[in-house]
């Protein structure tokens, strides 16, 4: 009996929505990359808290260490920021998504001896990637409100990619190729 009501249903939901063209399809692609945005920055966010952690404690350099204590008070702030942002976007609140959390697991089981460029060269490649994410929501976002958080939060990253690209040097991390893709971001190619 159900079947035989929401068959004909859905049948006419199906000739409807391309009856409609694609522009609701366009908007609701659009407001899937807010959502998608807001997902990647939540978990990335808690990602870079729980490394920051790591890194005050695993960490045999003295930079290393003071990174990882900025990435926690930076992160800290920007959480708490995106939480905001996405309930009042009618967002679910940020978690750790699967690969985050092996990255997280990834580094937690490492040692000391190897702790240092390890982490630093994981924050280069994590850095100008969050820069590429939030420059890409602050130009082609919907909905303003995360389209202007993007845009507002996106010097610090930058200044944080820098930050991480130098301290990277320092230990002696491989960053080669994440340095390229660094520069890539900052220029927003």
């Amino acid at each position: 009996m159900i079947v035989k009501v929401l068959a004909p249903a859905a049948f006419t939901g199906l000739l409807l929505s391309g009856a409609m063209g694609t522009a609701p399809a366009a908007a609701q692609e659009q407001v899937a990359s807010d959502s998608s945005f807001m997902q990647v920055a939540g978990s990335v966010g808690l990602l870079q808290l729980k490394l920051g952690k790591l890194a005050e404690k695993k960490g045999s350099s003295t930079g290393v260490r003071e990174f990882g204590r900025r990435m926690v008070a930076d992160y800290s702030k920007a959480n708490e920021e995106l939480a905001a942002a996405a309930r009042q976007a009618a967002f679910p609140a940020p978690v750790l998504l699967r690969q985050h959390q092996q990255i997280l697991n990834r580094f937690t089981r490492k040692g000391r001896s190897s702790f240092d460029k390890d982490y630093m060269a994981e924050m280069v490649k994590n850095q100008g990637e969050e820069v590429r994410l939030f420059r890409r929501e602050s130009e082609a976002g919907r909905v303003q409100s995360l389209k202007q958080l993007a845009a507002r939060m996106l010097p610090q990253l930058e200044h944080r990619l820098t930050l991480a690209t130098q301290t990277a040097a320092l230990v002696g991390a491989d960053v080669t190729a994440s340095s390229s893709e660094a520069k890539q971001a900052s220029r927003g190619d």
